[in-house]
């Protein structure tokens, strides 16, 4: 088992910039896939980001974030992060970052794939 741990989140300005990460409890970084969720009030939780184990180096994002947000992870620190440019209000959510050693390749964007998850950091983009 792996616990996760998200981290800063905050309020910010829209156009601004915030960096969330996930310390995991674990070594992760060589079987574990990742992925940052997050969930907006009234809303079901969507897919942010995913990313492979180390030697794959597999990296999708979901469109609304193309292009502004990335994921990277730190194998020695056994930390995911999910940097976040050029924030819009619409981007206002609780984020989650998510873990599981088994993820079917075409499905790494339903929530159903992952076992662990962290308690969420909340995110607030003003305009």
């Amino acid at each position: 088992q792996v616990q996760l741990a998200e981290s800063g989140g905050g309020l910010v300005q829209a156009g601004g910039s915030l960096r969330l990460s996930c310390a995991a409890s674990a070594r992760t970084s060589s079987n574990y896939y990742m992925a940052w969720f997050r969930q907006a009030p009234g809303k079901e939780r969507e897919f942010v980001a995913h990313i492979g184990f180390d030697w794959s180096g597999a990296i999708y994002y979901a469109n609304p974030v193309k292009g502004r947000f990335t994921i990277s992870r730190d194998s020695a620190k056994n930390t995911l992060y999910l940097q976040m440019n050029s924030l819009k209000p619409e981007d206002t959510a609780v984020y989650y970052c998510a873990a599981d050693e088994d993820v079917r390749p075409d499905l790494y964007a339903f929530a159903d794939e992952y076992d662990y998850w962290g308690q969420g950091t909340q995110v607030t983009v003003s305009s």
